[in-house]
């Protein structure tokens, strides 16, 4: 079975990029024409059959995704269903959940607030934190805000039992958001604290990906900004680059647009109810569409501006997209961005993964190229397998192989 499965893929590799390069031989022009259109067309439909088999592989329901080069979208596609009880299609303007995605802009709008002079990245967090935070092995270390926002602030893994706690269907109550579990959940003595929440590394050492970190930069918007943080990136973000379907809560957002999420398991696709994360979803729970999207990835990719309106100066772009502790590594994180190094193709962007989402954004600077993908399910609740990230980089690869040959 694996054998016929590579055969299949290959057999559509091939069909895929060599339609695009048939030459074309005709006398007359509108003979020329109608011939490069037919081409196009099963061009298409050779790359539209090699996507929806790697989606089968990857076990997605839907696949919405787009190609971005330079200031606009030149190529979207939506395929299967997002509902598939209900039938319903996706769209580019379907929402998906963004899981991890969600950082990047969670990241932006405390970069706004940089700007202002407002704080410096190597400040303390506790000069503006309402409780102390300290990883209790060094008492006596400050954890800086460039710590938080590169993953290197300590903070370890995250505590499953009061996360799972807080995976509520429908939208937890989450006006002012729920700080005091912040304290609780990060100091020791508090009711939802755990040892494993802290590493025995010294901050600043070492990368720990610590979704609660993005809490506390969501909770420094607010502390900063007086604005809750919703309303805050509603206003300075969303707003500004009229992506106004999106939102980190479903109150905020049109629920019957979102895609399912589902999780595959026992060769069948078992549906979710759309739920939020008490104390997570300034880190996980962003719903946009590739439409709204595009926007933001446009603005990151033309140092801080889309359609004339600028949401960050340059230099903060570039800040953000750089490797802060480690900039020679192959793989590292800037400031809300996961950033690679490897030998000839640099790029950034990011992953998301959990329960309903598995989301890939990556952007080629040496090109002005970006891929976006998201998808709504996930083959376990909390990791996804090794082959569904093959069949996801696949599909990455193939889009960008495409993008190549589309001159914007």
């Amino acid at each position: 079975m694996k054998k016929q499965l590579i055969s299949i893929m290959l057999v559509c590799v091939f069909l895929g990029i060599s339609a695009p390069c048939i030459t074309v031989h005709a006398d007359a022009a509108d003979t020329t024409s109608i011939t490069q259109e037919n081409q196009q067309i099963r061009s298409d439909f050779f790359f539209d059959t090699y996507l929806q088999m790697l989606m089968r592989l990857a076990h997605k329901p839907s696949l919405a995704t787009c190609i971005i080069k330079y200031d606009e979208v030149v190529w979207s596609h939506a395929y299967g269903y997002y509902d598939i009880e209900n039938k319903k299609e996706a769209t580019t303007q379907t929402l998906y959940l963004q899981a991890s995605v969600s950082k990047t802009v969670t990241a932006t709008a405390l970069m706004q607030l940089y700007e202002q002079g407002l704080f410096d990245l190597d400040d303390d967090v506790n000069e503006y934190l309402p409780f102390d935070l300290r990883n209790p092995n060094y008492p006596d270390i400050p954890i800086t805000i460039k710590m938080i926002l590169s993953h290197r602030s300590s903070l370890a893994d995250d505590n499953l039992y009061w996360i799972c706690l807080s995976y509520l269907p429908g939208d937890p109550d989450v006006e002012g958001f729920p700080y005091p579990w912040l304290e609780e959940y990060l100091t020791p003595g508090g009711s939802a604290y755990s040892s494993s929440t802290w590493s025995m590394d010294r901050p600043g050492e070492k990368y720990y990906y610590a979704n609660i970190g993005f809490s506390i930069v969501a909770y420094l918007v607010e502390l900063l900004s007086h604005q809750d943080f919703n309303d805050y990136c509603k206003e300075h973000i969303f707003q500004p680059l009229q992506m106004n379907a999106t939102g980190f809560r479903l109150r905020d957002v049109d629920i019957d647009t979102i895609a399912v999420p589902y999780e595959f398991k026992n060769d069948a696709f078992f549906r979710h109810p759309q739920y939020g994360i008490h104390i997570l979803y300034p880190a996980i729970t962003l719903r946009t569409s590739i439409e709204d999207y595009s926007h933001f990835i446009i603005a990151h990719m033309n140092g801080g501006v889309w359609n004339g309106v600028r949401i960050l100066n340059e230099s903060t772009v570039q800040l953000m997209h750089t490797a802060q502790f480690s900039p020679t590594d192959k793989y590292n994180y800037g400031l809300g961005w996961e950033v690679t190094n490897k030998p000839f193709q640099k790029t950034y962007g990011h992953s998301g993964g959990y329960v309903g989402a598995l989301n890939l954004i990556t952007i080629h600077p040496e090109y002005n190229t970006a891929v976006i993908l998201f998808t709504n399910a996930l083959d376990s609740e909390l990791h996804s397998t090794r082959m569904e990230w093959k069949a996801i980089s696949a599909i990455n690869k193939a889009l960008f192989f495409k993008a190549r040959r589309i001159v914007s």
